[in-house]
């Protein structure tokens, strides 16, 4: 059975389910699936007890609301009180920072279950550019439930595949560009990528501090915004009984054709998007493109190289002392020392880039900052919609998923979207847009500055036209 998190509520309202129930459910569910999956690193050995603990209350009168009583899986770059926080590294293996992320307090103020660790592309995917997402050292490859040979993509591979599977009801993942949106596309889920500072990043082990964000990751857009509204305090009560009544009707939707022509079956499952959304009462504005500026890419590139090497510097600087790394110089030097284990399919070339960077005063950096975000925000996702009066822009998230392949990395057929709404720290969500020969496929949305909710809003009304059901 496939809960959301009103089922469960209900369910404890009227005694049909106990926490620890739910809790055993899903611990069985991982018990029983996971040795093909590797979605999950590592279970909460408390999890039993702060469920038995909730039942106390319930049987006490507490109303379930927020995240009471839900288990939730949690990428393995989050810091959480129980576990070591690992990034999918020996490095980190001994990693127990004893504390809780800032958004992992929050869950847990909201009466979420932190049932474990998910396995990720090891170091966010961010170590070698010929990898294989949702490889690490210490979870090895996590697999696609709809097709064990295929890709989940990366870098929030295992929280992906926990929601699309059943080992969770919801999940946490991060993105610095695509990390989030690209599983739950490749998985068949809704993930959002939330605007750059609306989740507390305090605790997260990082990439980009311009770009990284965590975000929620769940079967429904209901679910992924209840989970928003416990990790920042900007989502008003209001807005989820206005949710219900949301309309497309009278909006304006921008058809990204830049994100398309890379494959006839998903240009057709678009075009069945369009057509309801269309007739959900919304105005399609086509032809709608972003034109990248020369060098766009190697320069947003070396921002982020720029930026992991200060920032992983840091965070390593203050790591326990149970963690024999303190730079990312060090984990270089571990990653030579341990190269069976760690570099066996593919090694650490962005490692090597990055060390060669200087601090975040150089003139190169900034130049090079100011010029990705002027062509992502004024030039690109503002141009767009102001330049058309929109309400948001909309494409195919990208391709179906491909195979696995460790010997020579990823591989993509085109249509990615993810840099832009990454690099300007705009809002990008992804549901379930269909499917291609089996295969899920995703429908983006993307929104101006901090416009998160009206996103959610937007795809909440697509959710219930069409549910995924759409297929070529």
């Amino acid at each position: 059975m496939k809960f959301s998190i009103r089922d469960v509520h209900k369910a404890y309202i009227d005694r049909s389910l106990t926490v620890t129930e739910v809790t055993h459910y899903f611990l069985a569910q991982i018990a029983a699936r996971n040795a093909e999956l590797n979605a999950v690193i590592s279970l909460n050995p408390a999890a039993i007890a702060i469920a038995a603990a909730q039942d106390k209350e319930l049987h006490a009168g507490t109303e379930p609301q927020g995240l009471f009583g839900i288990p939730i899986l949690i990428k393995d770059n989050i810091e959480t009180l129980e576990l070591p926080t690992t990034a999918g590294s020996l490095a980190l293996k001994a990693n127990f920072t004893k504390r809780d992320a800032a958004v992992i307090a929050r869950l847990r103020d909201a009466g979420a279950i932190i049932l474990g660790k998910t396995n990720l592309s090891e170091w966010a995917n961010f170590r070698s550019e010929r990898s294989s997402s949702g490889w690490s050292a210490i979870g090895g490859q996590t697999r696609n439930p709809h097709d064990l040979a295929r890709s989940t993509s990366g870098s929030s591979s295992g929280s992906a595949v926990a929601v699309a599977a059943n080992l969770a009801i919801v999940a946490i993942g991060t993105e610095t560009d695509g990390s989030i949106v690209s599983p739950a596309s490749f998985t068949g889920i809704v993930g959002l990528k939330p605007s750059i500072g609306l989740v507390n990043q305090s605790g997260i082990i990082p990439i980009s501090h311009t770009q990284d964000t965590a975000g929620p990751m769940g079967r429904s857009v209901e679910d992924v915004l209840t989970v928003l509204s416990c990790m920042t305090d900007q989502v008003q009560p209001e807005f989820f009984n206005g949710l219900r009544s949301a309309s497309l009707q009278g909006k304006r939707i921008g058809i990204l054709r830049s994100a398309t022509q890379y494959h006839e079956g998903i240009d057709l499952l678009f075009e069945k998007a369009i057509i309801a959304i269309r007739a959900a009462g919304a105005t399609i504005v086509d032809n709608v493109h972003f034109s990248p500026p020369k060098k766009f890419g190697r320069t947003s590139y070396e921002v982020l190289l720029y930026e992991f090497k200060n920032n992983i510097d840091v965070y390593l600087a203050g790591t326990p002392k149970t963690v024999l790394i303190s730079n990312l110089k060090d984990l270089i030097e571990f990653n030579q020392e341990h190269e069976h284990e760690e570099m066996y399919y593919f090694k650490q070339e962005t490692f090597d880039k990055a060390q060669a960077k200087g601090p975040l005063t150089e003139q190169t950096y900034l130049d090079a900052l100011a010029f990705i975000r002027q062509a992502t925000q004024n030039d690109g996702i503002d141009h767009a919609l102001n330049s058309h009066d929109l309400d948001a822009l909309i494409a195919p998230t990208e391709s179906a998923a491909g195979m696995i392949d460790l010997v020579n990395g990823d591989h993509h057929t085109g249509g990615e979207i993810s840099s832009y709404p990454a690099i300007s720290g705009y809002p990008h969500l992804t549901l379930p847009m269909g499917q291609l020969h089996g295969l899920p496929v995703g429908l983006s949305f993307i929104g101006g500055e901090n416009k998160d909710f009206e996103l959610l809003e937007m795809a909440y009304c697509f959710e219930q036209l069409t549910p995924g059901k759409l297929s070529t």
